[in-house]
């Protein structure tokens, strides 16, 4: 039962390993106000059950079988508006947070957070509000006024999202025609992306953007 005496909240989890899935429905159905309802491993099956179930709350991890976090979540928000979604990701706040955010997030955090990290999240987002680390929440706040973001912002930082989005799949060895596929884009299209990352990257070779790709991508 949650803090207002009604029915526990639904939660519905997005990942792509079955271990991680199962190890958070054991500490989401451990409270008392959460309750697991579902869980998908790739945007495709996540869209059929939002069709037809009615979660409270999405947890999302950035990499996907199938494509990735933000494609989903450009996805709910045009078919559910007011769904709170949280992003649970291995990869670096500092990049990817406030894009997320941009995107239609309502919160932030790594899987490296502790357990309780996590549970104070679901229920800040379920609340109606938004959840970032600390660190994350100072930081924004110190650039913002500034502008400094885009000042001190490092390469990688400075690619759009898309680029950002082409640089992760090639990461986890994705050829060309299977970014192209996963993002709905031509390989024409993957092929220009491709192109401006090396030249932000300052990198000379296909196969210097691949290895840069691999080693950054997080393991």
């Amino acid at each position: 039962m949650n803090d207002l005496g009604g029915p526990p909240r639904n939660v519905f989890i997005v990942d792509d390993h079955p271990i991680v899935r199962q190890g958070l429905r054991q500490l989401i159905d451990a409270e008392d106000d959460l309750v697991v309802c579902g869980d998908a491993a790739t945007v495709e099956e996540t869209r059929q059950v939002l069709s037809s179930e009615q979660p409270d709350v999405v947890i999302v991890d950035l990499s996907l079988a199938d494509s990735d976090g933000l494609e989903l979540i450009k996805k709910i928000r045009k078919e559910t508006w007011h769904l709170p979604i949280l992003v649970l990701s291995m990869h670096d706040e500092k990049i990817y947070a406030e894009r997320l955010l941009s995107a239609g997030a309502n919160g932030y955090i790594m899987k490296q957070a502790a357990a309780d990290q996590l549970l104070t999240a679901l229920r800040r987002v379920l609340a109606g509000g938004v959840y970032v680390s600390e660190r994350l929440g100072a930081s924004m706040i110190k650039c913002f006024p500034a502008d400094l973001g885009a000042q001190n912002a490092t390469p990688v930082e400075r690619l759009s999202n898309r680029e950002l989005q082409v640089l992760n799949l090639i990461g986890r060895g994705k050829m060309t025609r299977e970014v192209a596929d996963s993002l709905n884009l031509s390989v024409k299209t993957i092929e220009s992306h491709r192109q401006r990352i090396k030249k932000k990257l300052n990198l000379e070779t296909s196969a210097q953007l691949v290895q840069f790709a691999v080693n950054w991508y997080p393991q």
